[in-house]
């Protein structure tokens, strides 16, 4: 399986805090997932901790690698710069990253956040999404229990696949 291509100085293990998520589902495909991941503006349709995205340049309607954005998530503003965007095709997995930001001084949050969908053999879909983080808010973060980034994304995956298969219906 592939795995995530990471930045220099988002190295999990070197940051912060790290946060990993996967699923694999059978009976879908990466077609029919990229849409709801790559149109940032669909998210909060299936993810609840997802507000307010906006482009500051009018593109769309998918992210695409250079294109900045914001949204609101976790109860921070995030800048976001998208840094990886490769549709998913029949023989390489879709991938999209973004670095994203928000804060200044000691509330200062960077982080990098991924995201790989790949065909599996059987008719399987892997949805793999990870993040770094560096900063006090993560260090705060990365010591919460229950931790809220390991929850979060899982219900970001949860709300992805449940909106993949009522579309594939």
């Amino acid at each position: 399986m592939n795995e995530i291509i990471w930045p220099e100085g988002f190295l999990p293990g070197f940051t912060e805090n790290f946060v990993s998520n996967e699923v694999i589902v059978a009976g879908l495909s990466p077609a029919q997932v990229w849409p709801l991941l790559s149109q940032a503006q669909r998210w909060p349709s299936y993810y609840a901790n997802s507000a307010n995205v906006r482009f500051h340049d009018p593109v769309g309607p998918d992210l695409a690698k250079g294109v900045r954005f914001y949204f609101e998530t976790f109860g921070f503003p995030v800048e976001a710069l998208c840094t990886e965007h490769v549709p998913p095709t029949s023989t390489e997995p879709g991938r999209i990253a973004w670095h994203g930001w928000a804060g200044e001084g000691e509330t200062r949050l960077d982080v990098h956040h991924a995201w790989l969908i790949e065909d599996l053999p059987h008719g399987r879909v892997r949805i793999l999404t990870q993040e770094t983080q560096k900063g006090k808010p993560a260090q705060d973060l990365a010591k919460a229990k229950p931790n809220p980034m390991i929850n979060g994304h899982q219900d970001w995956l949860d709300g992805l696949v449940n909106a993949a298969k009522s579309i594939g219906q």
